[in-house]
Order: structure tokens, then sequence, then C-alpha cells
């Protein structure tokens, strides 16, 4: 059986688990990154960076690598009905160079992480492999029994951080209720198009309102459609029962302009894919020896393209108080409970907000078609605007990477 000696033992590679171990990295702790997948070379659908999270990336020299492998500028965010726009978000409106969403692949974004860890000696990259189990020593947390292809490898380490998604097997093994919540009760069917050959990119992410349900729509690189229909919860299983055909023109009706795409490139479940919305937030974020952050921590709607902008600053909220923890020696529960309560109120407001842009959406009547996109375009000239547009787009704007010295070792 291999066994692998660190300070951290990350659970989860994705933009959450990997930003954190470069930051950790750089304030020279070991880290070993546990991740299940064998390649990032699947699917994602999540996959656009707020300024918030590109200004981050940026301060960590992650950003101009990862949109040089291929990225889609987006310059508004548009809730669209016929021929009317209900809701404008314009980052151009922002200061600049983050003035705009940014579609990156999440491949691309992963693997200039991980190029840039892998740069350390302290580092280990352990894919392919699945938490199975969790060491303990006297009910603390001190490593994780990873499952691959090659055989049982145990990793202990000083504290393990579970960054492994909304289905976090780390938080279960650690006996932590998800704290699921149903406030959207819906679900998203998404598809990938791929654009007519030699037609321009669309710069504005757009939700188009239709009679079946809101439509995202958005380009993605390097030829890419993304289309998220949203559906009310459940709805997908009686949707399906008709048959592909079926889903197919009612998908069609809903955003004509994509009709010929749709029906030529779609030809059966595979290639749809549907996403439970849910919301949900751990009953708790620590135990001795042991941390969760991003969705495994918090989980959020699609709605407002806040899931990695959180990630990226989870990691680096959590980075210094980690490397403290480390240095003193004290990794127990109420140490790393921090973490918990320097960011809980930052994910509380983001649900909060998500909430009302799901409202904003969804609801119908006279005011949302015709009062309210008068009072936008009012709000637009006013400075309340560009306050919530900078919420959207930063979230908390007073995260900032700490300067955080060497991690002690016991």
């Amino acid at each position: 059986m291999r066994e692998i000696d660190t300070d951290v033992c990350v659970v989860g590679g994705g933009p959450a688990g990997l930003v954190l171990a470069l930051l950790m990295l750089r304030s020279g702790a070991r880290v070993t990154v546990v991740e299940r997948a064998r390649a990032h070379q699947r699917a994602f659908r999540g996959e656009i960076l707020q300024p918030g999270a590109m200004a981050l990336l940026d301060a960590l020299d992650v950003l101009d690598g990862a949109r040089a492998r291929g990225a889609h500028q987006h310059d508004r965010f548009l809730v669209i009905e016929g021929d009317r726009v209900l809701l404008e978000a314009d980052y151009r409106l922002l200061p600049a160079p983050h003035d705009h969403l940014l579609s990156v692949p999440r491949p691309h974004l992963l693997d200039e992480l991980l190029t840039r860890c892998r740069r350390s000696p302290g580092f280990r990259y352990l894919p392919g492999r699945r938490a199975d189990g969790l060491l303990r020593r006297d009910g603390t947390v001190v490593g994780v029994i990873a499952e691959g292809p090659q055989g049982r490898c145990v990793v202990r380490a000083r504290v393990v951080v579970g960054a492994d998604g909304r289905c976090s097997r780390i938080r279960r093994l650690a006996g932590i209720g998800a704290g699921r919540a149903e406030p959207f009760a819906q679900d998203v069917l998404w598809c990938t198009l791929i654009a007519r050959r030699g037609e321009p990119p669309v710069r504005d992410v757009r939700v188009f309102r239709t009679g079946g349900g809101p439509v995202l729509v958005y380009g993605s690189w390097p030829d890419r459609i993304q289309i998220g229909w949203t559906l009310p919860h459940r709805r997908y299983r009686h949707l399906a029962a008709l048959g592909p055909d079926h889903v197919k023109e009612r998908l069609a009706r809903a955003v004509p302009q994509y009709a010929t795409l749709i029906r030529d490139q779609i030809r059966g479940p595979a290639d749809l894919g549907v996403l439970d919305v849910f919301s949900a937030r751990a009953e708790r974020w620590a135990a001795d020896g042991l941390v969760l952050i991003g969705d495994a921590a918090h989980t959020h709607s699609p709605i407002g393209a806040q899931g990695i902008n959180l990630a990226v600053q989870d990691a680096v909220v959590l980075h210094p108080l980690l490397v403290r923890a480390l240095a003193e020696g004290d990794t127990c529960a109420e140490r790393l409970a921090e973490f918990e309560r320097r960011r809980g109120p930052d994910i509380a407001a983001v649900m909060r907000m998500q909430t009302l842009q799901s409202r904003a959406i969804l609801s119908r009547g006279t005011f949302t078609t015709r009062v309210r996109p008068r009072l936008a375009r009012a709000l637009r000239r006013t400075p309340l605007y560009r306050k919530v547009l900078q919420r959207m787009a930063y979230g908390n704007p007073s995260i900032r990477i700490a300067d955080a010295g060497m991690c002690g070792r016991t």
C-alpha cells in the first residue's frame, strides 16, 4: 500500500481545491490533491468567470495562461422577452481590466492551475482516485484513504480539505449534513451546440423568457453555444417520456433563433444533461482536522454565474487561516470554524441575491414586463446601479490574496 505524508490533503481538483493548493504551496506547505477524475477533459457547464474571480486569478498569474488556452468574453447579462430587454447588467461600466464576464472552458483553467502547482516540489497530484475513507486518531481526521485502479493509497495529512463538490463524499464520510434547501424548485436541461461556420460569437450572456420556461444562452470557446433550459423540478421526466423529438421541438420553439441547430445536432438523450437546481449550506464546515470549501460547504443555483467566483474566493479566504493553524499546530474544529465565521455572511448574501434574481427571471405580470424595464433603465443612471453591479461582479470586494508566511511543521 502506498503511503504519502503531507501537510494538506485536498480532496477535489476543481477551482476551489487547486487555487487553495497553489496558495498553500506558495506559503511553503506540502500539498497532495486527490481527484476522482483521471483527466479534466470531461464536459463542464459552469465556466463563466465573474470579475471577482478574474481579479484573484490575475493576482496569482493564472488568468492570462488560462485565457490564452482559449476563452470567450461577454460584455453584458441580459434578460429578454420577445424584442424587449427586461433587465441588463452592463459589465463595461466596471473598471478595466476586469470589465466583462469571461467564459473559460473548465479544463483550460484547471490545467493552468495544475501547471503552476507542479512547479513546486512539495506538490503531489493523484488523479483517478476516490476518497474511500478518513483516517482518524483520537477523533481527529489525520488523512484520507484513496482507492484507484493502481490500488489503495493512504495520505496522512495535518489537515484534510473537502473540495469535492456538491455531492461531497468527504462531507458524508465526516458525518456532516448537507443542509439542502429547495427555494428554486427547478431543474436545468443543458445542451451544447456548434455554431454555424463563420458566425461571429455573441458577446452577451442572455436569458430568454419564454412560455416554456427561461432559457440561458451564451457563447463558449471555440465555437460552441451553451443552452440551459429552466424547467419546473422533475418536469423533465414527463417531457422525456414523450420522446427525444418532443423535447427537441419544445426547446426549438423556446429559442427559435437556434431551432435549426437544435434539430440538426441533438440526436438523443446523450446530447442532453439535467442539472438538479438546489441550494445548500452544510450543517458545519469544520471538524477536528477537516474543513470544507466550495460546493462541499455551500451549493448554489447557476443563476448569476457565481459558482467559480465563490470557489476561488473561498480558497483565498481559507488560505491565511490555514497557514496560521498549521504554523501553530492547531487544526481543531473550533480553530478551523473561523473560516465559516468569516465566509458565512458572504455566502448568505449570495443566496439572498440569487433568490431575488430567480424571482426576477421567473415572475410574470404587468410589473415584470412593463414597469420593471422602465425602472431598470432609470436605475442605470444612478449610483445604485453600479453598486448592485459591483456586488454581482465581486461579491465581497475586500477579499484579497494574503502574503502569508511559512507553514510550521510539528
